[in-house]
């Protein structure tokens, strides 16, 4: 479980967040939301080590990540996995090489047991047959479950997500989000995702925390957002159109 107190974080006079006070559940699909620069991405970087809270406190299952020194920061990021809005894969290696290069870096792993455990993480995200083929040679969705691949690849008990439905169209967004949410059941990890995605949210949004201008406004899951009282929330998720129509049908069924 991952706990946050009463977490600050200034860029020079402007304060970026405020006080946020929550908690990831183990096992589980925890979703960041907000409008864009409500401070969401500013809250995951803090999470993860790449800022420094201004003040507070982020507990990973009882141990203060903000107080630990350079080396147990180190072998704490070990337990992490990360992807990144872009997928952010390497143009230069192939599809297995991606996947396979944390275990290149951080494992002691012999070069044929890293091979094959990039190949069963490949195999997770149905890319057999991909391995040999370069990022610039497969499509954006392909690229992002390489990214999940490379992600896991670690067995990692942190699962960090920055948009990763980004710029992907709403079928192979739902892909996404159906192995996301199958993958943290399967290995029991804890997941984080910043998004923007109403679609996501209705889908797998087990927990869902709600930021607006540095603060948290809300928290809840799926199935209580539509019938939030909070205006700001209301004016973020019935900007959708499916929020929308779930709305509509709910009011009709009264």
């Amino acid at each position: 479980m991952i706990e946050v107190k009463h977490l600050y974080k200034s860029f020079g006079d402007k304060e970026v967040l405020h006080d946020i006070n929550t908690t990831f559940e183990d096992g589980r699909i925890n979703l960041i939301i907000g409008q864009s620069g409500a401070g969401k991405t500013v809250l995951m970087r803090t999470l993860v080590g790449l800022l420094e809270p201004t003040q507070g406190e982020v507990l990973y299952d009882n141990r203060n990540f903000v107080n630990m020194n350079k080396r147990e920061k180190i072998h704490m990021r070990r337990e992490m996995g990360m992807i990144f809005q872009g997928a952010a894969l390497f143009d230069s290696l192939t599809v297995l090489e991606n996947v396979q290069f944390p275990l290149d870096m951080f494992s002691d792993m012999i070069l044929r047991d890293r091979q094959r455990r990039a190949q069963e993480c490949l195999d997770r995200v149905n890319l057999s047959d991909a391995g040999d083929k370069y990022p610039g040679e497969i499509s954006g969705g392909m690229q992002k479950r390489v990214a999940i691949a490379r992600a896991i690849v670690m067995n990692p008990k942190y699962l960090f997500c920055d948009e990763p439905n980004s710029g992907l169209d709403p079928k192979t967004s739902l892909v996404i989000d159906d192995l996301l949410s199958t993958i943290t059941k399967e290995f029991d990890i804890t997941t984080i995702i910043n998004t923007h995605d109403m679609n996501s949210v209705m889908g797998i949004g087990e927990s869902i925390i709600f930021i607006s201008d540095g603060r948290k406004e809300w928290q809840g899951n799926k199935d209580t957002v539509i019938s939030s009282r909070n205006k700001k929330l209301n004016d973020l998720v019935f900007a959708s159109e499916l929020f929308k129509k779930v709305k509509e049908a709910e009011i009709a069924e009264k």
